[in-house]
């Protein structure tokens, strides 16, 4: 910043004085103001990068928005990029002409992969873009010890990135069971932070004495809350409650009666989980900004959550508002209901205009993509014996990433349990991808509506095994083949046949491909899983937190079905 440069502040400062031109003046602008909760119109001197000061300044340029409203640059409070199958370049590419001019992300997909070395590869990917993106570390690597991933953090791992510029924190403590619990190794990496940076949460459902010591471990925040009451307990406690609103998981219609004039200060807006079509379509901050208003949240208040709340919540400094001595990082809207993205600026540059990007963006490294070392698979190997017992069956819920235990009894043939596509019951593999050693889980779900197929894909939080669901073995078999030969991504099948396929080079997980052409692709994927019968929107996103056994009730990963709730591996059969 300017401060460290004596003669850059001293310009500063007589830029703000009047007493030589600002570069830039945006004038006549509708001004959100989140400091004092209105709107005032004026116009804003930049200079240097930073904000002069609100008046009628001189400027070497000027620019009037004609009324427009500009407001201070979007912040993403809680993201994965590696959700939105785009490397840390294409996701600034997509989001920052939609006013996002900054966003805490959590790297633990990449890290349950690929380990210290998708850490690095985040960070170094992350430099020179229009988009300031800060990293938490990930303290559940792997999530849990339900699971096999392809590598573990250590604390002494976490030490070496505690000096990383952009590393501002901990990331979401997943295993809150054996927090509140005292777990050494999770409080180990709690006190690498604790009282210093900020530490995420992540407590489905947690409450009472157990939240008690959940907190005292240092989680601040929640993004997890699934109903009002829970955010209204979690949120009494000290937590910072964030309504989520993702491409799967969307919590904020049920939470935004949560945010009163006594509350709002202590909530945030963030997306979590964000497909690149729903980027590419829908937006990103800006659409939840309309989406929180439709819920009854107030403009003001909206954006408050996405810039100041956010920025407060993780000591950003310099950010989250408009005020003098700020960088200057602000979008302009056409109006606080539509919230269109008119032009945005970052570090006092014009970086998009009407949606575009209008800078270049910097050239993306190499890497070397990672093998799946998965062994040629037996026939037999998803086979379940009909155990003449009812089973634990997987039952999806709309828009969420919870899923219920039910109890039923599949169709039977040779012996076989099998899919019951009059029940909707299909059945559901996880084939670890690391060791080489070829282990495989089967069971049941409820919620896909296949009638014919398989999908299948390497985007399985949070490990990412290999994770499929089908209606007959061949189709299955033909998934998992085809994923292990590309080196991950997803795949829709037919028997034999490969319907569609989407390859994911960089951990299986993302691809360097433009938005509009990963976008296209993944289209071409989903009408494939719509030919098979399924009528989810993106059944892709919904197969991929089936193997998560930190978000209850019922989830299987590589070593067998988890009771999150009970935080254990069950029997399939009751």
């Amino acid at each position: 910043m300017y401060f460290d440069n004596l003669s850059r502040w001293q310009a500063l400062l007589a830029a703000a004085r009047g007493d030589r031109p600002a570069d830039v003046l945006l004038a006549n602008a509708n001004i959100v103001n989140v400091f004092a909760g209105q709107v005032e119109f004026g116009s804003i001197a930049l200079s240097d990068g930073c904000i002069a000061g609100i008046g009628d300044y001189k400027a070497l340029e000027t620019i009037d928005l004609q009324g427009a409203y500009i407001a201070p640059g979007l912040i993403e409070g809680h993201i994965h990029i590696e959700s939105s199958k785009l490397t840390p370049r294409r996701f600034a590419e997509a989001v920052a002409p939609h006013g996002t001019t900054a966003a805490i992300a959590d790297p633990h997909e990449i890290a349950n992969v690929w380990g210290v070395e998708g850490l690095r590869y985040m960070m170094n990917e992350s430099r020179g873009l229009p988009l300031d993106i800060f990293y938490m570390l990930p303290p559940c690597v792997p999530a849990t010890a339900m699971e096999t991933a392809g590598a573990r953090l250590s604390v002494e791992d976490l030490k070496m990135f505690g000096d990383e510029p952009n590393v501002i924190g901990l990331a979401e403590m997943m295993n809150f069971p054996g927090t509140y619990s005292g777990d050494a190794d999770m409080l180990s990496k709690a006190a690498l932070f604790h009282g210093r940076r900020p530490i995420d949460g992540h407590s489905p459902g947690l409450s009472g004495y157990n939240l008690n010591a959940y907190l005292a471990a240092g989680p601040a925040t929640d993004h997890e809350c699934n109903a009002l009451e829970e955010a209204r307990e979690k949120l009494a406690r000290g937590m910072r409650i964030m309504l989520r609103e993702g491409s799967t998981a969307r919590n904020l219609k049920t939470l935004a009666p949560l945010v009163i004039p006594a509350t709002e200060r202590r909530c945030l807006l963030v997306s979590d989980d964000r497909r690149a079509s729903d980027l590419h379509t829908e937006g990103h901050l800006d659409y939840i900004l309309r989406q929180a208003v439709k819920a009854g949240i107030d403009p003001l208040t909206a954006i408050r959550m996405v810039t100041l709340n956010a920025a407060e919540t993780y000591d950003l400094k310099y950010r989250g508002g408009i005020r003098p001595g700020w960088k200057a990082d602000l979008v302009v809207f056409n109006n606080l209901e539509e919230f269109i993205p008119l032009m945005v600026w970052k570090d006092g540059c014009r970086i998009a205009e009407h949606g575009k990007l209008i800078v270049p963006l910097q050239s993306e490294s190499h890497h070397q993509p990672l093998r799946l070392c998965v062994p040629p698979l037996e026939s037999d190997a998803f086979e379940i014996p009909d155990k003449q017992r009812p089973v634990r069956v997987i039952r999806l819920v709309p828009d969420k990433i919870i899923t219920h235990s039910v109890v039923c009894q599949p169709k039977v043939s040779a012996g076989m349990l099998i899919s019951d596509i009059e029940n909707d019951i299909v059945k559901l593999v996880v084939v670890e991808r690391y060791s080489g050693a070829g282990r495989s889980t089967a069971a049941f779900v409820q919620g896909f509506e296949l009638k014919c197929g398989a999908i299948g894909s390497t985007v399985a939080h949070d490990s990412h095994n290999i994770i499929a669901a089908g209606i007959d073995d061949n189709s299955i078999h033909t998934a998992v083949r085809r994923l292990t030969e590309i080196g991950g991504g997803q795949v829709a099948t037919l028997g034999d046949r490969i319907l569609a396929e989407l390859p994911l080079p960089i951990a299986g997980l993302m691809s360097d491909e433009p938005l509009a052409n990963l976008v296209k692709n993944e289209n071409i994927l989903l009408a494939a899983a719509s030919q098979l019968g399924c009528p989810l929107k993106d059944p892709f996103m919904a197969l991929s937190f089936l193997a998560l056994p930190v978000i209850p009730e019922l989830k299987l990963t590589d070593q067998g079905l988890v009771d999150v709730n009970e935080f254990k591996i069950v029997p399939l059969y009751v």
